[in-house]
Formats: C-alpha cells, sequence, structure tokens
C-alpha cells in the first residue's frame, strides 16, 4: 500500500492520523504541491485532479479522503476478523467535518506576497507541464483556469466570510458535542476524530488559535487531549510542533526561492547567482537540504565541513 501526500496537506493529515490508529504499513511518499511536484507528469496521470492524497492497494487508488478513511476501516476490520457494529454517529461527524473545505480559509488567511509567489510559481509549472506532456495538454488547461479562479475567489469578501462562518458553525457543534463526549463520536477515538483534529492544528498553524479555539473550552481541552496521541505526533506534531514548524515552512520557501532564481539566470548561472547575493554559505544551505543537485558543483573544503543547522536555519530566515 502506498500514500502520496505532504505534511502541510490537511487531508494528508487526516488519513495518516486514521493509518496510525489503525496501525497499518504503508509506504510513504512525499509530494510538495507548493513546489507543484503533484503537477509533475508522472503522478498527475495517476492522479488528474492533482489533488493529495493519494492512496493505492494495489490496482485499487483512491482519492478523496474520506473516502480512504472509509477504505482503511474496513480493511482494519478485514484483518482483524470482527465485525463491530454500524456506528451512525461516528459516520454523521465524518460527514459534517468532510463538508468544511479549508481551502479558502487558509489562502484568505495567508499572507498576500506569499499567496502571489506560490500561485505565480504553480501556474509557470503548469505552462511548462502543458509543454512537457501535450497529451495531457487539456487536462492541465483545467487547472490552469482553476488556479487563476482561485485567485478571483480570494479576493471576494463574501467568499472569505462564508468560509469563517461555516467554520465557526462546525466549531460550535462540536463543542457542543464535546460536552457530552470525550471524542467526538463518543467515548471512543475514531475516523471523526482523524478527520477533525487536523482542523484544529491548521487553525494553530496561522496562528488563529485565539479566535477559534481558546474560546471554546471543551475543544481546547479535546486539542490538549489528542495531542499526547502517538497518530498526532507522527502525523502532525511531527512537522509543526515548536521550531519544526517553521523549519517545515522555510525549507519550501527556500526552495521556491532558488527555483525561481534559477528560471532568471539560466542554466549554469544559479550557482554564481546566489553567491552573489547571498554569500558562498547559502549554497551550501542549500545543498544541505537538497543534497542531489551538488553534482558537478565546487565546494570549497572549509565549506564543506561547516554543518551548523542552526546558522542553516538563520540563514534561510534571512532570505
Amino acid at each position: 500500500m502506498q500514500l502520496y501526500h505532504h505534511p502541510y496537506s490537511l487531508d494528508s493529515q487526516k488519513v495518516r492520523m486514521a493509518l496510525e490508529e489503525k496501525g497499518i504499513d504503508y509506504t510513504s511518499y512525499h509530494v510538495n504541491p507548493l513546489t507543484g511536484k503533484n503537477m509533475n507528469v508522472d503522478f498527475f496521470r495517476m492522479n488528474p485532479s492533482a489533488k493529495l492524497p493519494v492512496f493505492q492497494n494495489g490496482a485499487h487508488v483512491i482519492y478523496r479522503a474520506i473516502d480512504i478513511i472509509q477504505y482503511i476501516d474496513r480493511l482494519a476490520v478485514h484483518l482483524s476478523g470482527e465485525i463491530p457494529p454500524v456506528n451512525t454517529v461516528v459516520h454523521h461527524w465524518m460527514q459534517k467535518v468532510d463538508a468544511w473545505n479549508p481551502k479558502m480559509f487558509t489562502l484568505t488567511h495567508t499572507p498576500v506576497k506569499y499567496r502571489a509567489f506560490v500561485s505565480k510559481f504553480i501556474r509557470q509549472v503548469l505552462i511548462a507541464r502543458m509543454a512537457e506532456a501535450p497529451d495531457l495538454a487539456s487536462m492541465y488547461h483545467v487547472k490552469l483556469r482553476e488556479a487563476y479562479e482561485t485567485e478571483d475567489k480570494v479576493k471576494d469578501p463574501d467568499i472569505m466570510r462564508q468560509s469563517e462562518e461555516e467554520l465557526s458553525k462546525l466549531l460550535d457543534d462540536v463543542e457542543v458535542q464535546l460536552s457530552k463526549t470525550k471524542y467526538l463520536a463518543g467515548d471512543d477515538f475514531s475516523p471523526a476524530d482523524s478527520m477533525f483534529i487536523p482542523i484544529l492544528a491548521r487553525i494553530t498553524l496561522l496562528d488563529l488559535d485565539e479566535e477559534y479555539i481558546n474560546c471554546r473550552p471543551k475543544i481546547l481541552e479535546y486539542y490538549n487531549l489528542v495531542k499526547h496521541r502517538p497518530s498526532y505526533k507522527v502525523a502532525i506534531g511531527k512537522y509543526f510542533n515548536g521550531w519544526k514548524k517553521y523549519r517545515t515552512l522555510f525549507k519550501t520557501s527556500f526552495f521556491l526561492c532558488v527555483r525561481t532564481l534559477f528560471r532568471r539566470t539560466g542554466p549554469g548561472k544559479w550557482q554564481q547567482a546566489i553567491m552573489t547575493h547571498h554569500g558562498d554559505r547559502s549554497v551550501l544551505c542549500f545543498l544541505y537540504i537538497y543534497p542531489e543537485c551538488a553534482t558537478g558543483l565546487y565546494i570549497p573544503r572549509r565549506l564543506a565541513l561547516f554543518n551548523d543547522s542552526r546558522f542553516l536555519l538563520g540563514r534561510i530566515w534571512m532570505l
């Protein structure tokens, strides 16, 4: 079984939590949507929606997070040999959580300059892929049109307000439910919780805890409880707790900056450009993160011995 996902993807977090809770082994493949890896030709042929996650079990490929989690639940039942009673409450909450789309909420709470930078980069990737795979050009064109439509929607205050109101309504309903039960669908952790917890993590990532979480005492208590679960630590905490959040974000940001610089300067000149603008240690920072790019690049011995991760983090912050 293979899972194509990325730590930034909220739906990927849902599926990974469900897999960890069930103890199902799988092969993990990181596909970073912020750097356009989900638009690569091979991946796009398998999944023309280019959305994450994608779960593959043999010839069986599933795309939607809720469908993957339900499949995982059935698979766990088959492997255990037990047939538990159907829990309609779990199904109800899974549908309720899945009904809220976090995309517009996330984009409207992302600084405009970063959002515009990534959006432009993704459009450039799509245009390049259209030339690379002419047989997929029509499907890439659909994604390009969607990218422009998304930009227009983000500027609409009514859409932003609607997304916020829908989230607040969902959180209010959860607050009422948690006043009755320990977890979302009862006193035991369920797939409904695996789907809901990443929403709280997204709110935290956007620094909106005060507005949406801390003002709801039951949700805050619940959130602190689930953070201790191994599934949370593997799927979310590993990447976003404390300084790790900045490490994950800076890694992608630095990659985008270097890719953009490469496009502007052309092949064979990007190393010189980085050295000119940011000094030779910045080249080492890039190679520290992406060692596969070291082919054919001369690194002075004094720099090759430099391996201070604290400097690395600080230098990327300055870029």
